[in-house]
């Protein structure tokens, strides 16, 4: 009988502890859910790589980086036209790298714009070079120190790129430049190029302008980093970009940040 007894006040006791539990469940299931905080970026990233067109050697190294990039196409060149289409339907921003005068005796590219020529030329060749070009979104400036000094000039280019809808992205490759004052003027969406990342080919120094672009996105929310179409360059993006994702940073295409 004692055995029986106590059999059952264990029964019992085991009854009201999940008894217990479930009225737990049932009150924690009722509270409201606190809406999920989503952390806004520590700042944001663009990085623009020059160059592309002269050969598809670094599609398949480009293809594996999984962030958002600004690819630089020069026009007239054998893969200009085919890389453009090949990493804009992937989803990579395209912009044409339009060659500019530079005041240094650099060899230029075929129909490069010049500070002597007439508006009917500049603009003939502009709208060539964006002709060739998909998946076009804004233009930048290859070499250019000449060029992007000249208010009259930079005032023709504009006046077209702001008919199309395009930014313009300045490479900033001379202190002089009046880009930024001539696109106000324009009412043309611009952007400027904070830090080039490989003027040396090697890895570690480009660690450390990728270093100077973090922190400067950190200071003013944003930074943009110019590259190039080398194998080099992309193997460290490919390292770094995870790393720089982890410490709260996004990275967006330039026409995100243009204004």
């Amino acid at each position: 009988m004692r055995g029986q007894k106590k059999y059952k006040i264990i029964i019992l006791l085991m009854a009201v502890i999940v008894a217990a539990q479930a009225v737990i469940i049932f009150l924690l299931a009722s509270v409201p859910k606190a809406p999920r905080v989503l952390m806004a970026p520590v700042g944001r990233i663009a990085i623009v790589l020059d160059d592309w067109g002269y050969n598809p050697n670094n599609l398949g190294i480009i293809e594996g980086i999984k962030y958002p990039l600004t690819i630089s196409v020069l026009p007239n060149l054998a893969y200009s036209k085919s890389i453009a289409q090949q990493l804009g339907r992937r989803g990579f921003e395209i912009i044409l790298h339009l060659p500019l005068e530079p005041r240094e005796k650099f060899r230029l590219e075929r129909d490069t714009i010049m500070a002597y020529m007439d508006p009917k030329a500049v603009t003939g060749i502009l709208k060539k070079d964006l002709a060739g070009l998909p998946y076009t979104k804004g233009v930048s400036g290859h070499m250019g120190s000449r060029a992007t000094e000249d208010a009259k000039l930079m005032a023709v280019i504009f006046r077209e790129l702001k008919k199309r809808n395009l930014y313009f992205l300045d490479s900033f490759v001379s202190g002089k430049s009046v880009c930024s004052l001539v696109a106000q003027e324009v009412s043309l969406s611009f952007a400027r190029r904070d830090v080039f990342l490989d003027n040396q080919e090697e890895p570690l120094y480009i660690r450390g302008q990728l270093r100077k672009l973090k922190l400067l996105a950190l200071a003013k929310g944003f930074a943009i980093g110019v590259g190039h179409d080398r194998r080099i360059t992309l193997g460290v993006l490919r390292e770094v970009m995870p790393e720089l994702e982890k410490e709260g940073f996004k990275f967006v295409f330039v026409s995100e940040l243009a204004h």
